[in-house]
């Protein structure tokens, strides 16, 4: 995970680095501003990575997460095939229900309730869905409609790019059931008050809560698992040993993918980046 927090002279080197050290994937957060961080700088995701598109060559891209709060799937479609299609097909859009905050507030609106940012988030993925797969789509929804919207040429991936769904509870999982090529969960948040242990017996019932919603929606496809390593209390690069101890935990309770943060100066997700360079070295490789 890279933020979108720097000037591309100092961002470009972080994401070619990415691709050189053996990570498989690289991210950027899709927000307007960002809880500690709203006063600083921030960039926007979608020129972030398409930019980042330009300057890699088989690192997979994608957004962490995308949300309706300020997007309508209209519009976002069309900057969607745009990355795809720069990226080559290298590009999976990681979308959530989003939260309250910042998003919501800067632009006006009254923050939905828990309810209705779920079925929001619903809606919103389904007409995406449908956007990426077909040239032209009709949608007459309870909080999107579209009329007669196009989407020629469509995505490089077909049938259309991956989703990898952010999703906590059983709403959002069936919804990451019936859409996403992959899951993906942060565990217990913060105000939830738990401790590291706390946190990854958090972390196991949510997995065993997917298995549940994977049995009875009845998909029978791959469904990837990816955990945000750095939702738990403990900052997953804060050093080699604490790295490598989240990557076993991660694979014993069935996740195929973990995502950590670039380390920062200071502030969330402070860390050396020496431990980074240590892990893409010794731990990365063996990891395959």
């Amino acid at each position: 995970m890279i933020l979108p927090e720097h000037r591309w002279w100092i961002a470009e080197p972080k994401w070619r680095a990415a691709e050189e050290y053996g990570f498989h994937h690289a991210w950027t957060y899709d927000h307007l501003g960002w809880r500690t961080l709203v006063d600083g700088p921030w960039f926007g995701a979608i020129p972030t990575l398409t930019a980042a598109a330009m300057v890699t060559t088989r690192l997979r891209l994608g957004t962490f997460v995308a949300s309706p709060n300020f997007r309508h799937p209209v519009s976002f479609a069309r900057e969607l095939l745009a990355v795809d299609d720069v990226s080559d097909g290298r590009f999976t859009l990681g979308i959530g229900a989003g939260g309250p905050g910042y998003d919501t507030t800067v632009m006006g609106a009254k923050p939905p309730l828990p309810r209705e940012r779920t079925e929001r988030f619903a809606e919103f993925v389904e007409l995406l869905s449908q956007l990426l797969s077909h040239d032209r789509v009709t949608f007459d929804g309870r909080y999107y409609q579209a009329v007669e919207a196009r989407s020629f040429p469509g995505c490089v991936q077909r049938p259309r790019l991956p989703f990898l769904v952010a999703a906590n509870g059983p709403k959002a999982m069936e919804v990451a059931a019936r859409f996403g090529t992959g899951w993906v969960t942060t565990g217990p948040m913060p105000e939830d008050d738990v401790d590291h242990e706390g946190w990854w017996r958090g972390v196991a019932r949510m997995a065993a809560q997917f298995d549940e919603t994977i049995l009875r929606t009845g998909r029978r496809t791959r469904v990837d698992r990816y955990l945000n390593l750095d939702s738990a209390p403990v900052y997953s690069l804060s050093s080699v040993e604490c790295f490598t101890d989240a990557v076993g935990r991660a694979a014993e309770l069935g996740f195929t993918d973990v995502v950590s943060h670039w380390p920062r100066h200071d502030g969330v997700y402070a860390g050396s980046e020496s431990v980074l360079e240590q892990v893409a070295a010794d731990v990365l490789p063996a990891l395959g």
